[in-house]
């Protein structure tokens, strides 16, 4: 009997005793394609030899130094790094050990920066309903996801949300995607107005909506209306990159195909691939100046933070990211993949959308395409689709609650990526046996 209170607790897990590119390999010699890089964690696959030396090194010479005494060298190069990367304005890195611990992070961050400008009345967030920037409870707060908020809801404090930007959900039959991101955006003005600009902190928000969504990316123009509806109000835009980010769309930054720069930036997961437990949250030189010519420093804190280890990890990935041009081969494979879903899935009865963005792609499993139309909850097809793929070697990541919290269903990917054009064929090969299966009796 395991002594670890795991995820779910019902059904025995596999256990994981090696990795070997793009695949896991379980203690009966099983292995499997990690087509979701665990929850879109491990872009450069598994046992990749020069981040393992990269902390080997590292843990040989300083395996941990306290924040509140020292820097390090490799702390200080990552950050040069990250911020020589960075979308236009980010001029400091703040890490933590992952994305909640960001989001949480960004948030604190956030309310300082107008308690230092002398604006203690600034209170509210704003978000989108669907959304998921983790489960601590500031996090959890701000994020949409209906499902993972609802028995925590007299601990969390408040938040505002708005529609999600949800093309194939939400836009008008007759509305341009344009028009449509115009018209979902302007929420945001429209509940900025109604709560007062000047008690609002900021506006928070994936570019690519992951794991609650499945990959869904914003309609044209939306996140550019969006930045200026945040500079018009003199509210805090800040993005959560933390499955979307680091390559994973086909740009370092998600931001970048939408031609925005935010106030604050989480990342995580892509960061250090898996190899360690890392994130960063980047930050605007106006934030920085702010606290500067204010107290002096930020009041928040993690004793992991900045860990040598785990950034000489983070640094390793982003070099060989670099060095070995796989955002080049995200875009490239990203394309295969999309080609190869829409020849699997494109005329499937019970696939009602394909979407995505580079390496971070989803299918929508509907009852009825014609009508969108969604199976019964009760029936929990996400479930029996992930079940069907672990049998056939394949990981990939679905959700249930894709609407409302409670009713629809997705399969998100996000394979690493090394990937190459045969592995993204097996994935989808073993994907759309293991949809079908899933399907079966359920669908009669």
């Amino acid at each position: 009997m395991s002594r670890i209170l795991h995820r779910q607790m019902q059904t025995p897990l596999p256990v994981a005793v090696g990795g070997d590119g793009v695949y896991l390999i379980d203690a009966t010699g099983k292995r499997y394609i990690d087509a979701s890089g665990g929850a879109a964690v491990s872009c450069l696959g598994h046992s990749h030899q020069d981040v393992i030396a990269a902390l080997q090194a590292q843990a040989g010479k300083l395996a941990f130094a306290h924040t509140s005494f020292f820097t390090t060298d490799v702390a200080e190069e990552l950050a040069d790094t990250l911020i020589g990367d960075a979308p236009a304005g980010l001029s400091h890195v703040y890490y933590i050990s992952g994305g909640s611990e960001g989001v949480e992070t960004a948030l604190k961050l956030a309310r300082q920066y107008w308690v230092e400008r002398g604006q203690r009345q600034k209170r509210h967030f704003i978000a989108r309903r669907q959304s998921y920037h983790g489960n601590t409870l500031g996090a959890l707060a701000v994020g949409g996801n209906a499902w993972r908020r609802e028995q925590f809801a007299p601990l969390l404090i408040e938040a505002h949300h708005i529609a999600p930007c949800f093309d194939y959900r939400e836009r008008q039959e007759a509305e341009s995607p344009e028009a449509y991101g115009r018209r979902a955006a302007d929420e945001l003005e429209a509940k900025i107005l109604e709560l007062g600009a000047e008690n609002v902190i900021g506006f928070i928000a994936e570019p690519v909506v992951g794991a609650t969504l499945g990959a869904v990316p914003a309609a044209p123009g939306y996140f550019k209306r969006i930045r200026e509806i945040c500079d018009q109000h003199d509210i805090l835009l800040i993005l959560d990159e933390v499955m979307c980010g680091m390559g994973r769309t086909g740009t370092l930054h998600a931001s970048e195909a939408e031609g925005i720069s935010p106030d604050i930036e989480v990342i995580a997961k892509g960061l250090g691939a898996g190899y360690q437990p890392i994130g960063a949250v980047l930050i605007h030189e106006k934030i920085i100046d702010a606290i500067k010519q204010g107290s002096g420093f930020f009041q928040h804190g993690h004793t992991y933070l900045g860990h040598p280890v785990a950034c000489a990890a983070a640094l390793a990935v982003q070099r060989v990211i670099k060095r070995d041009g796989l955002l080049d081969n995200v875009v490239a494979m990203g394309r295969h993949l999309d080609e190869r879903l829409r020849a699997r899935f494109g005329n499937h009865h019970h696939v009602g959308d394909i979407r995505g963005r580079g390496l971070f792609q989803a299918i929508e499993l509907v009852r009825d395409r014609a009508d969108k139309s969604t199976f019964d909850p009760a029936l929990k097809l996400h479930a029996r689709v992930k079940r069907e793929a672990m049998a056939r070697g394949l990981m990939c990541y679905p959700m249930g609650g894709t609407i409302d919290g409670l009713h629809g269903d997705h399969v998100l990917l996000a394979p690493p990526f090394i990937s190459n054009a045969t592995e993204i064929d097996m994935i989808v090969e073993r994907l759309g046996d293991a949809v079908d299966a899933a399907l079966a009796g359920v669908a009669a």
